[in-house]
Parts: C-alpha cells; structure tokens; sequence
C-alpha cells in the first residue's frame, strides 16, 4: 500500500520539478530577448541623436555660405527647432515607443526641410557665382572700350591680349574626396583606395568649341605627383598628371568628374589639386587630410 502511494508522488514531484526548470529557463530566455530588444532600441535612439546633431550642424555650416539676412534668419530658426528636438530626444528613454515614433516622424520632417534649404542655397550660390561672372565681364568690356581712347596701335594690343585671357577656361568648385574600396565617401587616408577630383568648366562665349583634353594634377604633401602614367606640355617643359579627360566644350558650364586609383600609401598633410587645359593652368586647389 505504501508503494502504491509512493511511486505516484514521486512521480508528481518530479513532474514539478522538471515544471519549475522549464519556467525558469523560458524566463531566463524571455529576460534576454527583453535585453537585446532594449538594446536595439537604444541603438535607435543613438542613430537618431546623430542624425539630429548632423542636421543642425549643416544649418550651422549654411550660414556661412549665403549674405541673404532673411534666409540666414529662417535657417537660424530651423536649426534652434532642430536642437530643441534632439534635447527632448536625449531627455527621452528608449522603451517610450509613443515618443520614439513622435521623435522619428519630426526626424523625417526636418530631413525634408533641411534638403529643400540646400536646394535654394545651392540655387542662390550659383546666381551670386553667375552675377559675379557677368560683373567681370561688363568690367572687361568697359575696359577695353576704355583703351580705344588711348589709339588705334595700343588699342590693338591690348584687345589681342585680351581676348587671348578671355577664351581661356575657367575651373571652380574644385573638390577632392577620398572613396574608400566601395567608392563610399571616406576621411581615413588609410581607407582610401580611389581619389576623386570634381569641378566646373565655367561658361565662357569667348572660347572656341570643341573637344578639350583636361588635365589632373595631384600633388602629395612631399610636393610629388601622384602619377597617372602620362606627361603634359607646360610652359615650354613637361608635367606628370596624375588623370587626364576629353570633354566637348560648347561654351557653355560643363561638371567634369575624374578618378585615381590609389595606388601607394598615403600621408597626411596638404595636397594640391591643379586643372590644365590647352597649355594653361585654369584652376588649383589645396586640401588638406590627416
């Protein structure tokens, strides 16, 4: 009789037992997706923290590029609106779905703010640029017009000097960034396996059409060019380029994009970046990278 009894309870015993380790365990399993699922969210947070500080960073760096008081005012005023989410976006935890979602919902209405106010910056920069450009002509003009007065013989060679200056092309915007093996943006020299080098050929009716080879050149801090396998005339002597393109010139503003494939270790310092086309250097450019 009391084996009867016996064996049963020891059953139900164990059958708790192995109960409560499967408990446990689900519980110690439910507290670990618990902690990555807080963990994630507030890796969210950092991300949206970072793309907060960035925003208002490039309100900050616009400001700088544009004389407008009326749009440099507006931009003041979307930067302090930018700052004061990303306060409330620190003072916020991470498990407060309701104002994470709210946060990321303002996040998304500033990205689109923010890329309107580059769009007319950029517009207004290359209005000034264009206003400039015709500045300069009208001076050109008013100066030659100036040396007609002074006679026929001196007038001659100044207006043949002139025009000579006027056809030669013009490189602005110059830039250069380092791409790393999958031609992102990069600032690590040590990652940088391609070098590219952006900038306009101005519009210039005074320049004959056609087809242009550019020329690319890219010195190191020791003052050595970063080689393309190729020469160029210059100045009755030749230069090393470091890329080369022919582009068809029209007469009017053409972007021209050029790449160099690392191919040596890099240093730190200065490096200079100058444009040549038809025996001219037409612009230059110096950069500096740690």
């Amino acid at each position: 009789m009391k084996k009867k009894v016996l064996i049963p309870l020891v059953v139900v015993i164990l059958a708790l037992i192995g109960g409560l380790a499967y408990l446990f365990k689900s519980l110690e399993e439910q507290k670990q997706v618990n902690r990555d699922m807080q963990e994630l969210a507030e890796l969210d947070k950092q991300e949206m923290e970072n793309e907060y500080e960035r925003f208002a960073l490039q309100y900050s760096e616009m400001k700088t590029q544009i004389n407008n008081d009326s749009i440099v005012e507006q931009l003041t005023q979307e930067q302090m609106k930018t700052q004061k989410l990303l306060e409330e976006l620190k003072k916020v935890k991470a498990d407060d779905a309701r104002e994470i979602t709210r946060l990321k919902k303002e996040l998304a209405t500033v990205r689109e703010v923010l890329r309107s106010y580059i769009i007319q910056v950029d517009s207004l920069n290359r209005l000034n640029e264009s206003l400039k450009q015709e500045n300069n002509r009208v001076n050109a003009v008013l100066e030659e017009r100036n040396s007609q007065i002074a006679g026929l013989s001196s007038e001659k060679a100044s207006l043949s000097e002139k025009v000579a200056i006027a056809a030669q092309l013009d490189a602005t915007n110059i830039s250069l960034s380092l791409l790393n093996k999958r031609d992102k943006p990069t600032k690590k020299l040590k990652d940088t396996k391609k070098m590219q080098v952006n900038f306009t050929i101005t519009k210039n009716v005074t320049a004959s059409n056609g087809n242009r080879t550019i020329y690319v050149r890219i010195q190191n801090p020791g003052g050595n060019t970063l080689s393309g396998g190729g020469s160029f005339a210059y100045e009755n002597r030749n230069l090393e380029y470091s890329m080369k393109k022919t582009i068809e010139y029209t007469g009017e503003e053409v972007s021209v994009a050029t790449f160099w494939n690392v191919s040596q270790m890099l240093e730190g310092g200065q490096y200079r970046v100058s444009i040549f086309a038809d025996g001219n250097m037409i612009g230059s450019r110096t950069f500096n990278f740690e």
